[in-house]
């Protein structure tokens, strides 16, 4: 069997990526091949498309995606739970040099699975679990925020940045969104942020400290790192934590914990692995988020939709950062 699939046989921009027919196979133990119906893009994925991952690409041609939400179409041996027909979401939990989830049919591993929300189509289901898994995990399970506390978020609009403004309210905590321009204030202040800072034209540091009674933040989940770090080192509550999850800046992070004279500060990078790749914690999450939308508290936010055939055109959006919300690459049958 073949399914158009997207590849790219060299590092570069979006233009190095190519549908094509790709053999999809038979899934092998513990594994299933889905057919995709919707798929969830990542900056994972531009930085691995361009050789700035975490891990560098392995061999070429090379596939992407990790974040679809589709219907299990076969089930190799030892999987259990999951059977043909079942709708799904795929939680990023693999390496895409691995498994790659940008085509019309993909073997997946059964781990990387999750029922899919009840009442969700596809696109929406493929905007849910990458944004508030890793925002469940940073926060709860990692972070330990806990009702009543202040949690800054940069890069407040993105997928994960909005699902951490409601992971944080329904925990009882208090999301502080920071924001590049003035363009989306009114969109994060409508999501559930307690208050927007505008740092391209704002004191970032002092509105945090202002905000918080010269305490400062219990948590600092920021997506961008870079030289910034030490602005955010210094509103970080005693005791509390900075905590990396991502790299927007693409520029050299410094460790300011010596140079600042600071209170006790705790920092550490994040992934959304560090949850979806044990068990017990993923179950957490899950149950988590699937009770957040059942109740309405959470709700996944699509910017935009592209056809799988616009894949160059979706990528080019993904890295204008004109988004609110999740891109999302609709799949037709």
């Amino acid at each position: 069997m073949t399914a158009k699939t997207v590849l790219f046989h060299e590092l570069g921009g979006p233009e190095v990526m190519r549908l094509e027919d790709a053999e999809v196979g038979e899934p092998g133990p513990g594994e299933v091949r889905l057919r995709v119906d919707a798929i969830g893009l990542n900056r994972a994925e531009v930085l691995f498309r361009t050789g700035r991952y975490i891990e560098p690409v392995k061999r070429f041609p090379a596939r992407l995606g990790n974040e679809a939400a589709g219907v299990v179409e076969a089930a190799g041996d030892d999987v259990t739970g999951f059977r043909p027909g079942d709708a799904v979401g795929v939680v990023p939990m693999f390496s895409q040099n691995d498994y790659g989830v940008y085509a019309e049919r993909a073997i997946v591993p059964a781990a990387a699975l999750v029922p899919a929300p009840e009442g969700l189509g596809a696109v929406e289901g493929a905007a849910v679990w990458m944004a508030y898994i890793t925002a469940y995990g940073g926060l709860a399970e990692v972070g330990g925020i806990r009702p009543g506390d202040t949690v800054v978020l940069n890069a407040a609009s993105s997928s994960v940045g909005l699902a951490a403004i409601a992971v944080a309210g329904r925990i009882g905590a208090r999301p502080i969104a920071v924001t590049r321009t003035a363009a989306k204030k009114q969109a994060l202040l409508a999501a559930g942020a307690a208050e927007v800072i505008v740092s391209d034209s704002e004191d970032v540091t002092g509105r945090i400290l202002a905000a918080t009674g010269g305490r400062g933040a219990e948590l600092v989940f920021d997506a961008v790192a870079g030289p910034g770090v030490r602005e955010l080192a210094s509103v970080v509550a005693p005791g509390g934590t900075l905590m990396l999850y991502g790299a927007l800046s693409g520029k050299e992070t410094p460790y300011p914990g010596f140079e600042l004279g600071m209170p006790p500060l705790n920092m550490r990078t994040y992934t959304i692995r560090e949850t979806a790749r044990q068990p017990e914690r993923l179950r957490r999450a899950v149950a988590f988020v699937t009770s957040g939308l059942r109740s309405g508290a959470f709700r996944p936010v699509v910017d935009r939709t592209f056809d799988l055939g616009d894949i160059v055109e979706a990528h080019h959006h993904l890295e204008s950062n004109a988004q609110i919300g999740k891109i999302v690459v609709t799949v037709a049958h």
